[in-house]
């Protein structure tokens, strides 16, 4: 894979991670909310399409998805999605440090070990 289509690949990724965080702190804002009425869920879905921090992460998952699109014309899938995989590691990381998330040994142990099979497969 070469570092410009490996660069679109990442970024992709670090723009997915960003939404998902964005979502949580747009989320944690929301608080619980409950499954009742039809009425209720209406509601529910408002505040959520006006939550700053959700409509962000949701334009952060349109960019995402435009960059993986154009990740797929210049390799293949078998090689491309599993690097998805960095996002997880990243989203991971950043949970830990913004939302106080634990961060466990099992939790770094899988992290240990997606790292190795993503540069595993950047070489191939």
């Amino acid at each position: 894979m070469t570092f410009p289509t490996f660069s679109i690949i990442f970024a992709g990724v670090l723009l997915n991670s960003a939404a998902q965080l964005m979502l949580k702190a747009g989320a944690k804002s929301l608080g619980t909310v409950a499954l009742g009425s039809g009425a209720s869920l209406f509601a529910a879905g408002w505040n959520a399409a006006t939550q700053p921090w959700i409509v962000f992460g949701l334009c952060c998952y349109f960019v995402s998805a435009g960059l993986w699109i154009l990740a797929l014309t210049r390799v293949d899938v078998t090689l491309a999605y599993p690097m998805l995989s960095m996002g997880y590691v990243i989203a991971a990381l950043l949970a830990w440090q913004l939302f106080g998330e634990a961060l466990t040994g099992p939790r770094v142990l899988g992290i240990a070990i997606i790292l190795v099979g993503v540069v595993v497969l950047a070489r191939s």
